[in-house]
């Protein structure tokens, strides 16, 4: 089964098509990254306007390399499908009718404008096309990256049940226990900011860019590589030993803005300074992520452990992971950084496995969309 996939919850306009729910034919996304840079920040009327621009082309790009790589039908001299008698909408139409069988298309929780271009989208194609649509929660699907192959490294077969599944992003943190390909029960989440939204904020107060995830990262290893001897700033980790599953970093942004200003008043804040916080940040959220995770494989008496989202490329997450989940002989699965960020494929690869066509009608943009299921 082909499903074609839309995703455009947050600044990404993604287009996928997905094989079977492994077999990646294409995946396309374009960003607007670049323009949140200046302002620090996603801005949704930007970002929805954005979208509007690139939903087609990032359409037809995807279709485009699917059929390259599964057909013969005939391209012109870049590669593109000739339809040159076709209007696009008539070519679009055309060539889902003969080479996809199902639409998914994320319905939230994400932005309304940015939801909203991808959900009509997604209702007008499974409209004209006649094709069955496949509504989708994107937090619960970045999971699903992990079921994608990627340079033949990553299949589903790999992964044995039960599992705990850790999604952590930009606007959510949040574990699941999976018992099976499609059997997902939430365990815990976010009380307040996500772990992305703390590295966001931090980097905000450090100077540093956006997104603040890398930008955090970036620093951080400054710091390991000079390893500069000077008093070190200790920051806590909210909520680590607390008996439950879920997850708290207001109180270290409150935390690290409290001993900023510490710093700043005793004429202390340098660029040496700047390193140790970001070094310290990230060590902070990542103790929190891995103890929680591994509190909850122990607990559930897991097989797997699987990441997903945003924060999961975060190399210092997977040094942590990698070697505590060793010792409890707990294999751990964690998609490539490509497939960490927001995209399409992940999208098609949970319809596939949680196929629930609804009619195109009740398909609806749902902004603030539960994750607890």
């Amino acid at each position: 089964m082909r499903i074609f996939a839309i995703e455009t919850s947050a600044d990404e306009t993604a287009a996928a098509i997905v094989e079977d729910g492994t077999k990646i034919l294409s995946n396309i996304v374009a960003s607007s990254m670049n323009l949140h840079e200046k302002t620090g920040g996603i801005i949704p009327e930007i970002a929805a306007r954005e979208q509007i621009k690139y939903i087609i082309p990032v359409l037809e790009e995807a279709i485009e390399r699917a059929i390259k790589l599964s057909s013969n039908l005939p391209t012109d001299r870049q590669g593109r499908v000739n339809n040159s008698n076709h209007s696009i909408s008539q070519s679009l139409n055309i060539l889902i009718s003969n080479h996809i069988d199902a639409i998914a298309v994320t319905i939230g929780p994400g932005l309304i404008g940015s939801l909203l271009v991808g959900v009509e989208t997604a209702k007008t194609i499974a409209f004209v096309t006649k094709k069955p649509i496949v509504p989708v929660n994107h937090v619960l699907a970045h999971i699903y990256a992990n079921f994608l192959h990627f340079n033949n490294i990553y299949h589903h077969s790999e992964i044995q049940f039960p599992a705990i599944a850790l999604v952590v992003s930009g606007g959510h943190t949040e574990l699941f226990l999976m018992k099976s390909q499609n059997q997902l029960k939430w365990l815990g989440g976010t009380r307040d900011d996500a772990a992305g939204e703390a590295f966001d904020k931090t980097a905000r107060l450090l100077g540093l860019g956006f997104p603040g995830g890398p930008a955090i990262a970036a620093e951080a290893a400054k710091y390991q590589i000079s390893n500069i001897k000077y008093q070190k700033v200790k920051l806590p980790r909210p909520m680590m030993r607390e008996d439950n599953l879920d997850f708290s970093f207001s109180g270290l942004k409150a935390a690290v803005m409290r001993e900023i200003n510490k710093l700043k008043s005793m004429n202390k804040w340098t660029n040496k300074t700047v390193m140790q916080f970001a070094f310290e940040i990230q060590e902070a959220i990542t103790d929190v992520l891995v103890e929680k995770t591994l509190r909850a494989a122990k607990q559930y008496k897991v097989k797997s452990i699987l990441l997903g989202g945003g924060v999961a490329a975060n190399s210092r997450l997977h040094e942590k992971f990698s070697v505590l989940s060793s010792q409890f002989s707990v294999a751990l699965h964690v998609p490539p950084a490509q497939l960490c960020t927001d995209n399409a494929a992940y999208i098609a690869s949970f319809a596939y496995f949680n196929y629930k066509p609804i009619h195109w009608s009740q398909i609806q943009a749902q902004p603030s969309l539960s994750v607890e299921v």
